[in-house]
């Protein structure tokens, strides 16, 4: 249906690639409605059978935990595909479809909206680091820093305080109020208090029917294990061995989205809980497309199943990638980068 081309993957053919894939952007209202339903329906369900199977023993509930935080991400992915204009054809349906989310995601959606379209603009730029990402060092930065400044970017780096400490930091207390370079706007604060007020209202009507101690017993397991699944998917999207990082004129926005993004090839269950995240490359190559479509995208478009390819095993091994070796143009472990020094 779409148009195909025959390319060698550099920056002249990620543009035109781009370009190739922007029929693929159009959504359909009637599926997207039907995505919403199939995820918010089952999430509801589950939560209240988590509620009703704690008088049988709260190991149920904690069984039910995984399935549900599964429909949270995914509620999370249509979340970010309103954030990208991608979900349904008119702004104000995506904006107001994304603010309804996020009060369930915990994520104030105007100021994520802005934090990650940063983040999609410089994605791979050595030189715009710091917005919506994973803060990375490269080599000579990380060796300039002082033994104080090594320990932190340990602590920061070690995988109990990225997928468990900081994912519970992030969504339950720093969304909470607007940060860095959004603190000077007022549309950041508005959308931040106005979740903020929307989570009390919400949370106070649990409380009111199940009681606090009930309703803390189901949502935060939920909430712990949907942050850190979502960290970890953002994590893998873009710190793998061979990741893209280029400073100056060397960086281009198509080259980045194509190179610096993975293929996260999941299981075909794993991928719908996702919503397709894991086409990741594709995704940062041309935003504006449904992530029900982009499956449609590798099939006709072969040659973008193995670019930038993790397997769930293979992915595992990222978590020692933490610092940008320039010379090399790949992530490193701190083992590695001593041996570099040792020789």
């Amino acid at each position: 249906m779409d148009q195909q081309v025959t390319y060698a993957l550099g920056a002249p053919a990620s543009r035109a690639l781009a370009h190739a894939l922007s029929g693929y952007r159009e959504p359909s209202s009637t599926r997207s409605t039907f995505e919403i339903a199939i995820t918010a329906i089952p999430f509801v369900l589950i939560w209240v059978l988590m509620w009703a199977g704690l008088a049988e023993g709260y190991w149920i509930c904690l069984v039910l935990a995984l399935p549900a935080a599964g429909f949270l991400v995914r509620l999370f992915m249509i979340q970010h595909d309103c954030g990208h204009g991608s979900f349904f054809r008119h702004r104000m349906a995506n904006d107001w479809v994304g603010r309804v989310i996020g009060v369930l995601t915990l994520t104030p959606y105007d100021v994520w909206r802005r934090a990650h379209t940063l983040h999609h603009a410089g994605a791979g730029n050595l030189d715009r680091r710091g917005i919506g990402d994973i803060d990375t060092l490269t080599v000579s930065e990380y060796r300039a820093l002082s033994r104080r400044g090594r320990m932190f970017y340990r602590l920061y780096r070690h995988p109990v305080v990225m997928f468990g400490l900081g994912p519970a930091y992030v969504f339950i207390l720093q969304q909470r109020l607007p940060t860095g370079g959004m603190r000077a706007s007022w549309q950041a604060w508005l959308s931040a208090m106005a979740t903020n007020a929307a989570i009390a209202v919400l949370v106070a009507a649990m409380i009111w029917l199940v009681g606090i101690g009930l309703f803390l017993l189901v949502q935060l397991p939920i909430t712990l294990l949907a942050a850190s699944i979502g960290v970890w998917l953002f994590y893998v999207q873009h710190q793998f061995e061979d990741t893209f990082w280029e400073r100056g004129e060397s960086w281009n926005v198509h080259e980045a989205g194509l190179h610096g993004s993975s293929h996260y090839d999941l299981p075909g269950v794993l991928r719908w809980f996702t919503a397709n995240i894991g086409v990741h490359h594709v995704h940062h190559l041309c935003s504006r497309i449904p992530y029900y479509r982009l499956p449609q995208v590798l099939r006709d478009h072969p040659q973008l199943v193995e670019l930038g390819r993790l397997t769930l095993l293979r992915s595992l091994g990222c978590v020692r990638q933490v610092l940008w070796d320039e010379r090399q143009r790949k992530l490193i472990s701190f083992r590695e980068m001593r041996a570099l020094a040792a020789s």
